[in-house]
């Protein structure tokens, strides 16, 4: 396989990747935005953070509103190693695996969006999703 020029890192021999994630909290939600983009960024390279915005909760009603928003980023890790670091940061957020699926959540973190193909369906179904992916794109 021939690697496409100018898609690589100098230095390296790794395809440069481009993603949307988008983030959701409700449990201390500035902090753990805050702690999440600060682990983020030691392992990728930012490129953009939307807005963040306020939004009821979906499924559990009785709970706090969350904080929504989406970061672009760009790396040489790929897809599942990419969501591996996710699912890394959330825990090391205290991220509760066995709470129910629209329950409280210190931080959620999904791939939205890989080399401008959505890979994500809540895009569809969700506004602020689709606002925040928009604004840094």
């Amino acid at each position: 396989m021939n690697p496409e020029p100018g898609n690589y890192t100098k230095g390296e021999n790794r395809k440069v990747n481009f993603a949307i994630i988008g983030i959701g909290s409700n449990i201390d939600a500035e902090k753990n935005i805050s702690g999440m983009l600060k682990i983020l960024g030691s392992g990728v390279n930012i490129v953009k953070v939307s807005k963040l915005v306020k939004t009821k909760p979906i499924g559990i009603k009785d709970q706090p509103d969350y904080t929504n928003g989406a970061v672009k980023i760009k790396t040489v890790l790929g897809f599942d190693e990419l969501r591996m670091l996710l699912k890394n940061i959330e825990d090391r957020l205290g991220r509760d695996r066995k709470a129910p699926k629209y329950g409280p959540r210190t931080i959620d973190l999904d791939i939205v969006v890989w080399n401008g193909q959505i890979v994500n369906q809540e895009y569809y179904s969700r506004g602020f999703l689709r606002d925040s992916v928009k604004e840094v794109s």
